[in-house]
């Protein structure tokens, strides 16, 4: 009897795992679909999103209650190493390579091999092929490195001239929106101006809030978009300052709202790839400034949840697909001093990015403003407080500064005031500010550490990325896999095949 039952058990479990497989293996091929890259994401910056949003949300609750983010849900959950030719710690370039084209490259080239001789051929190439639109979204330059992966062939990401160049001479794109170019004009004199290019090539220019929210399929042959309120380096504003700037009265695009006019331009019935870049997620990284990261996060999040409300539409044949390049800024949860706790509504009290702040840190320069003063605009925009400010009695006891910290901020306030040709950069500078403003930085990492997060570099990392997925053949990211397989996976799901070269 006890056979028989095993038997029975046993061929049950084996029809249940063929209906599996069989159901799997009958799912359509994925129509539309999207690819979410957050520039330095790791799990480490999600988590903190996470923790800070469910802190923010459940003030009161008895236990730690961290929120889910509009990916976070997604029942398809892969491991993915992020390496390259060159390092254990990779840049984006190679990165964005390796997903775009399923090969490993040298940090610093763009869909080459590691001999700069031959070149790969792109998943948005075969979409292309196969009859889909084609769009490409970024929050940074679209001449960088990671969203030039997706149409673009050079043996460096720095050659930014010839990266636009063969964006709007190529037959990939169909939509390039978000941040500018970099260089929209080449050194060598027959280098014509990229607009002109672009138009020749019948793409139709939008640089306005109001075109950018009517778009449509009837705005042009083919898209390129700039926001109008572009900051530092030709990219979108952070999220941080975005939303005190919308706050203040200013009409300022999200990049959720630019996923959805790219969605509503690039509908059709044959379907279509976009790859959405939250790409100064990982600036904020590079800079130590968790609070600004978690809102580039938060900036991203939103965006993939257009990408969900569009799937509800279009259930078996949408795919959306959700992670980073690699990790930036070795971020941590948890830091000596707060030993088993954190305090991430500490990280409230900050309005503002470091990189708004280092313009203020430019006028403290420029007017001759002296500690008191520079003390006064860190209390407003970090919440950080004097221990001799009048404002030290009524704050929460854990953001008034200690001493140590008052000696750390007034170092890096002297250092400022200095023109950067004359300061004095040595060893212990490069580990305290990275390079940045050091005011900013030092202000950054004190607000960052009472908060209970802590960041090990300014650079990359070599951490393995998580990878989430919903909707058609997304049960194919599940598992532990190599960044290089990203692209046969979506090879896979929408039922293309490679080129046997």
């Amino acid at each position: 009897m006890k056979k028989l039952l095993s038997l029975l058990l046993a061929l049950t479990l084996c029809l249940t795992l063929a209906v599996s497989i069989s159901a799997q293996e009958a799912t359509k091929p994925a129509k539309y679909v999207f690819f979410f890259i957050g520039d330095g994401m790791g799990g480490p910056q999600i988590s903190a999103t996470q923790y800070y949003l469910g802190t923010k949300e459940n003030p009161d609750a008895a236990v730690p209650t961290p929120a889910n983010l509009s990916f976070t849900t997604f029942q398809n959950v892969g491991l993915m190493t992020t390496y390259d030719a060159t390092s254990f710690c990779p840049d984006s370039a190679s990165t964005a390579s390796s997903m775009a084209a399923g090969q490993k490259t040298l940090s610093g080239v763009i869909n080459y091999d590691v001999n700069k001789e031959h070149t790969f051929k792109l998943v948005t190439e075969y979409a292309k092929e196969a009859g889909m639109k084609v769009g490409v979204l970024s929050s940074v330059s679209l001449d960088h490195a990671t969203p030039a992966a997706f149409y673009a062939k050079v043996p460096s990401r720095n050659s930014y001239y010839d990266i636009a160049v063969q964006g709007m001479t190529g037959t990939t794109l169909d939509l390039l929106a978000g941040g500018g170019f970099k260089q929209p004009t080449g050194k060598a004199k027959d280098q014509r101006d990229v607009y002109e290019i672009a138009k020749e090539n019948g793409f139709t220019f939008i640089n306005d809030n109001e075109g950018i929210r009517a778009l449509s399929p009837e705005s042009g042959e083919r898209v390129l978009i700039h926001l109008p309120d572009l900051a530092g380096s030709a990219a979108m504003q952070y999220e941080i300052d975005r939303r005190r700037l919308v706050a203040e009265g200013e009409d300022s695009i999200s990049l959720a709202e630019l996923t959805q006019s790219a969605i509503n331009y690039l509908m059709n019935d044959k379907g279509f790839f976009m790859m959405v870049e939250g790409g100064k997620l990982d600036w904020s990284c590079h800079a130590n400034d968790a609070a600004t990261t978690i809102y580039e996060t938060l900036a991203f999040a939103d965006a993939v949840a257009v990408a969900k409300e569009f799937a509800e539409k279009y259930p078996e044949e949408t795919l959306i697909v959700v992670t980073g390049d690699h990790e930036t800024g070795g971020m941590t949860i948890g830091y000596a001093t707060t030993w088993y706790d954190t305090y991430f509504n500490y990280l409230e009290e900050q309005d503002i990015s470091y990189e708004d702040f280092d313009k203020l840190v430019a006028g403290m320069q420029e007017s001759g403003a002296t500690f008191a003063d520079a003390l006064k605009s860190i209390e407003e925009h970090f919440g950080l407080v004097a221990p001799d400010s009048e404002n030290a009695a009524n704050a929460q006891p854990g953001l008034v500064l200690t001493q140590q910290e008052m000696a750390a901020l007034e170092a890096a306030y002297g250092l400022s005031m200095l023109p950067k040709a004359q300061r004095v950069i040595g060893k212990q500078e490069e580990l305290l500010y990275g390079g940045y403003e050091p005011l900013t930085i030092a202000s950054n990492h004190i607000l960052n550490n009472k908060a209970g997060i802590a960041y090990t570099s300014y650079a990359h990392t070599g951490l393995q990325l998580p990878v989430y997925a919903t909707g058609a053949n997304a049960y194919l990211f599940m598992g532990s896999y190599d960044n290089t397989n990203i692209f046969d996976k979506f090879m896979a799901a929408m039922a293309l095949t490679p080129d046997s070269n």
